[in-house]
């Protein structure tokens, strides 16, 4: 069941959504990222990034052919059939978090069967998209020259958070993959500030992709009655839908929003811990803009929302 927002229009083309939550940004900077980002005007004249946000699903369930993943894995399919081939991928899954950010730096990482209690078949995918050590260098360096701390792993796997959704959009498996941590901190104006930072990777035809879930309080939702936990966890997504693609607000109220993001309606509801909602934040601080196309959808029976920038 995929929707546009209002006023939908082609994926080139942005939405304008139904007015967002204001939001006043009381956050301090945190440690570890430096005052961060050039605005989007000062980058207007760099390589206009596709970046996309994404509900990954829950663990592998997408690949096993559940029936709740449908509408998630035509979704992807279908974004992935219209945006431009990338030449390379840039990924910041909410399965990784470190103390400052660490960028994948091997040719060839493993799979990270970074989930249990799934059937047996789930420990059988394969998906060996090679690493790209010559982006991975070029991330730390525009992450160190903005003042972001930033180091090398040259061990660490592709986590779950990746290979999901990947092997749905391109199941070739041939564009090189590098995942970028998130921040131990999860303060959302570091995350924010992260992805500011990563405007200016001088790399053409980078697609990035924040892999989280616009929902993930799964036991919270299932212990109430299903009308009033869609009722809930509906007034976050309609926030979260509005905030990022309403092109009537300007930048400033945009990222204020997301910085003060607890303060929207049912925020804790649908995010106890905020891991799966702060790849957005690097997202929107990699485009700078309102999104060009928001999808909603029905992921395990929960409304979630898939942000795209074009």
């Amino acid at each position: 069941m995929e929707r546009l927002a209002a006023g939908g229009a082609a994926p080139e083309k942005a939405l304008r959504g139904e007015g967002a939550a204001g939001g006043q940004c009381g956050a301090g900077a945190g440690e570890g990222v430096g005052d961060g980002g050039q605005s989007a005007e000062t980058q207007a004249a760099a390589t206009q990034r596709t970046v996309l946000y994404l509900s990954h699903g829950a663990g592998p369930m997408p690949l096993l052919g559940d029936p709740s993943h449908r509408d998630m894995v035509a979704n992807l399919e279908r974004i992935a059939a219209a945006i431009d081939r990338p030449a390379a991928i840039l990924l910041i899954s909410a399965h990784w978090e470190e103390a400052h950010a660490r960028v994948q730096t091997g040719a060839a990482p493993p799979l990270l069967y970074d989930y249990f209690g799934f059937p047996p078949a789930a420990y059988r995918v394969q998906y060996s998209p090679p690493g790209h050590p010559e982006l991975a260098h070029l991330v730390l360096r525009a992450l160190e020259s903005e003042g972001v701390r930033a180091s090398g792993d040259d061990e660490r796997g592709f986590d779950h958070g990746m290979f999901v959704p990947l092997k749905i959009m391109y199941p070739a498996g041939d564009i090189p993959v590098v995942q970028l941590s998130l921040l131990a901190s999860l303060s959302a104006q570091e995350h924010v500030r992260l992805g500011e930072a990563l405007r200016s990777v001088p790399f053409d035809r980078l697609l990035v992709v924040g892999s989280g879930f616009s929902s993930h309080n799964i036991g919270a939702y299932r212990a109430l009655p299903p009308a009033e936990a869609r009722a809930r966890n509906g007034k976050f997504q309609r926030w979260l839908h509005d905030t990022v693609s309403d092109d009537a607000i300007g930048e400033d109220r945009r990222r204020h929003a997301l910085v003060q993001w607890e303060d929207a309606p049912e925020a804790r509801f649908c995010h106890a811990r905020e891991e799966h909602l702060l790849p957005l934040h690097v997202c929107y601080g990699v485009a700078g803009r309102p999104a060009s196309r928001v999808f909603e959808l029905e992921i395990f029976g929960v409304e979630v929302r898939t942000v795209l920038w074009t």
